[in-house]
């Protein structure tokens, strides 16, 4: 039933996408820096309904196989220098912390030299959850070439909808914890299911944190404010021309779905 649903919001968006571009409503946006969007590679995802964020190891294969063969100059590690490079660059993320994200995806990524963050929620991975990143996989995720670990809350609650304190408790313990493991500084977050306004933008700088991430579909050119990082979704259905077009641009028509939170 999730394949289903899935396969089907997948149908309706590539038709959208499609209709753009016959029509030119939208052109490819090609300036700016790109950061992709992954969740599990081969791992059901907690609360996924529609079937969009375990993408199949042989897809995700296929995709960074795209990007090392097309895009290798383009391809950038998360951090402020990067993100304020004028040049245009492709990163990757993953949220949540699933432990496919070391056993399946690290192994390719660090052998086509292929940088990427993982977002932790950590309530999960402190509760044993056998799907999840452990303190153990953590850091051996950590220690591999061109890994940064960043936070996504503790128990990836909707963060503009928490009251203050619950604001405060989910970035700081989350970036504490992460910490604590792993004796190194976090200083990247993403919101957990995209939810961030001004308010939970400030608490995010409060705690300390210098880079978020949000579910916006659009790229970051210089000037975008570094904690409301726009970020393109990736799905367990994108084929590999899917993939190309959300790459070009053709896709950030979805962005006119969510107002901007960097715009109050």
């Amino acid at each position: 039933m999730n394949a289903m649903m899935g396969s089907i919001a997948g149908s309706v968006a590539r038709i959208a996408t499609s209709a753009c571009k016959v029509t030119g409503t939208i052109l490819p946006q090609k300036r700016g820096n790109r950061i992709l969007m992954y969740h599990a590679v081969g791992t059901n995802v907690h609360g996924d309904v529609r079937g969009l964020y375990n993408i199949p190891p042989e897809r995700f294969e296929s995709h960074m196989r795209i990007l090392a063969s097309f895009h290798r100059d383009h391809i950038k590690s998360l951090d402020i220098e990067s993100i304020c490079d004028e040049g245009s660059g492709i990163m990757i993320t993953f949220d949540d912390g699933y432990r496919d994200n070391l056993i399946t995806a690290a192994p390719l990524l660090v052998q086509l030299g292929i940088p990427f963050t993982v977002f932790v929620t950590t309530g999960p991975m402190l509760a044993g959850d056998k799907d999840r990143l452990s303190h153990q996989d953590l850091c051996a995720l950590h220690s591999l070439p061109g890994v940064k670990i960043g936070a996504h809350g503790v128990s990836h609650a909707r963060l503009a909808g928490c009251g203050n304190l619950q604001l405060k408790e989910e970035l700081s313990k989350s970036k504490a914890c992460l910490e604590e493991i792993l004796q190194f500084q976090v200083d990247a977050l993403s919101y957990p299911h995209g939810s961030v306004d001004g308010r939970v933008r400030d608490a995010a700088a409060e705690a300390g944190f210098r880079i978020g991430a949000t579910s916006r579909f659009d790229t970051n050119v210089p000037g975008r404010d570094l904690l409301l990082l726009c970020r393109t979704d990736i799905w367990a259905t994108d084929s590999d021309k899917v993939f190309k077009e959300k790459l070009a641009g053709y896709w950030d028509w979805r962005r006119w779905r969510h107002p901007d939170p960097a715009r109050r």
